[in-house]
C-alpha cells in the first residue's frame, strides 16, 4: 500500500492565492508510483475541503463553485488518529472517514499556517508531517525574534528598530526619534509576521514612515523597522534537512526594480499572471566570487541551525556592496514552491525533494516517538499529591 500524503494548502492569511500555487505544483511533482496525494485546501473562512478538483489549478477563479464540488472535512484532535472526517454524516451510519492520511506536507504561507499555528494542531494529532515544528516555525516567522535569536547567535542581521501598533498610537513621537537616531533614513517598513512584501515599504523621510507605518500596522501587531542599505545585492539560498544534518543548496539572484521585490515581481514576473516563484526574473546560480558564496551558504546553514529548522526553508541575505558585508534578511520556513527550482540547479528534482520531505517527516516521528512525555506511574493512586497542595 501506498503512503498517502496528505498537502494541506490555502488558509487564513494574506498569501493565500500564493499558498495554492505552490501547492498545485507541489502535488504535481510528487511520484504517483510511490504515493497517493489527497489535497486539503483550507478557505479563506477557515474551512477544510478535499476532492480531485482541488488538483486544477484552473478551478480557483471561483473559490465558492469549487468548494462546492467538493467535501467538507476535519480531523479530530486526538493524538494517534490520523484520519479525514466528513463534516456530513451520511443517515445511514459509518464513521464519517474519507481517508487516513500517513504524512502532512504543509504548504502554507503567511500567518496561520507557516508560523507554528498549524504545526500545533499536527502536534497534538501526533501525524509525521515535513517542515519546521511550532517553535522553529513561529521564530522564523516573526522578523523580531528571529533577528534576536540570529543576533545571539552571532549572525550579522541589519540594525532595527521595533515596536507594536499600541506603542505606535501611545508613543509615536519617542519612536519616531528613536528610528531617526538610531537608523536614520532611508528605511524599510515591515509587519513582524508576514511574507511575499505584504504591508512592506520604504521611506526616506519622515512623512514617508508615517505612511509606511500606518500600512503595516493593518496586517500586525508588531511592526519593524530596518535600516535600508543603499547599494544592496539580494541572494536567497534554500537549506535541505534538519539542525543537526543538512545541506545547502545553489545560489540565485533576485532581479528587483526597486528598493524591494514587490509581490508582483515575486509571483507574476512583474506582470499579470500566477505563475509561481520560479517565474520572477532571477539569476541562478547567482554570479558570485567563490568565497562569498561559501560565506552565504555558511550563513544560510547557521539560521537553519540556530532556529532549530526541519525540512526545506530558503533563507534570504543581503550584501552591502559599498563594503561587501553580508547580512541575513529572514527565513521562509515554507518557501514559494517549496524552492524546488534552486534544488534542480543544485541535482535534485522537484519528485525527489518532495520525498526526501517524507523521509524527513517519518524520520522525525521515529526519533521523536524515542523520547519521554509522561510518566507511567499515577501518583494519586500512590497517595501522593497531597503535600504542598491545597488545604481544606
Amino acid at each position: 500500500m501506498k503512503t498517502n500524503i496528505g498537502v494541506f494548502f490555502g488558509g487564513r492569511s494574506t498569501e493565500h492565492e500564493i499558498s495554492v500555487i505552490s501547492a498545485s505544483q507541489a502535488m504535481a511533482a510528487i511520484d504517483r508510483n510511490k504515493f497517493d496525494v489527497t489535497p486539503i485546501y483550507i478557505s479563506k473562512q477557515g474551512k477544510w475541503y478535499t476532492g480531485p478538483e482541488l488538483l486544477e489549478l484552473k478551478n480557483y477563479k471561483d473559490p465558492k463553485a469549487l468548494t462546492e464540488k467538493c467535501t467538507e472535512v476535519y480531523m479530530q484532535p486526538t493524538f494517534g488518529d490520523y484520519n479525514l472526517y466528513n463534516c456530513k454524516r451520511s443517515f445511514f451510519g459509518g464513521n464519517g472517514v474519507v481517508t487516513k492520511l500517513d504524512v502532512v506536507i504543509p504548504v502554507l504561507h503567511g500567518s496561520n499556517g507557516e508560523d507554528g499555528t498549524f504545526e500545533g494542531i499536527l502536534e497534538s494529532i501526533g501525524i509525521p508531517y515535513a517542515g519546521c515544528n511550532t517553535l522553529a516555525s513561529a521564530n522564523g516567522m516573526d522578523k523580531i525574534t528571529m533577528k534576536m535569536i540570529l543576533a545571539a547567535g552571532g549572525v550579522p542581521v541589519v540594525p532595527y528598530v521595533w515596536f507594536t501598533d499600541r506603542e505606535w498610537f501611545t508613543k509615536r513621537n519617542e519612536i519616531i526619534s528613536r528610528v531617526e537616531s538610531t537608523l536614520g533614513y532611508p528605511v524599510i517598513v515591515k509587519p513582524a509576521n508576514l511574507g511575499s512584501s505584504v504591508g512592506i515599504g520604504s521611506a526616506h523621510n519622515r512623512e514617508e514612515l508615517l505612511s509606511r507605518v500606518e500600512d503595516a500596522e493593518r496586517y500586525s501587531t508588531r511592526i519593524i523597522v530596518e535600516h535600508l542599505l543603499g547599494d544592496m545585492q539580494e541572494i536567497n539560498c534554500s537549506v535541505l534537512g534538519d539542525c543537526d544534518d543538512y545541506k545547502t543548496s545553489v545560489l540565485e539572484e533576485p532581479i528587483k526594480s526597486a528598493d524591494f521585490l514587490t509581490y508582483e515581481e515575486k509571483y507574476m514576473g512583474g506582470g499579470k499572471g500566477s505563475k509561481g516563484m520560479q517565474h520572477s526574473q532571477k539569476r541562478i546560480p547567482a554570479e558570485l566570487p567563490d568565497d562569498v558564496t561559501k560565506k552565504i551558504q555558511h550563513l544560510a546553514g547557521e539560521t537553519f541551525r540556530l532556529l532549530s529548522c526541519h525540512g526545506v526553508s530558503r533563507v534570504d541575505v543581503m550584501i552591502d556592496k559599498t563594503d561587501g558585508q553580508i547580512y541575513v534578511n529572514e527565513i521562509n520556513t515554507i518557501p514559494g514552491s517549496l524552492s524546488f527550482y534552486l534544488w534542480e540547479a543544485t541535482g535534485l528534482s522537484f519528485d525527489k525533494l518532495m520525498e526526501t520531505l517524507v523521509d524527513l517527516a517519518v524520520q522525525r516521528k521515529r526519533r521523536s516517538e524515542m523520547k519521554t512525555v509522561s510518566y507511567d506511574q499515577n501518583i494519586f493512586a500512590m497517595g501522593g499529591g497531597t503535600k504542598g497542595g491545597i488545604k481544606k
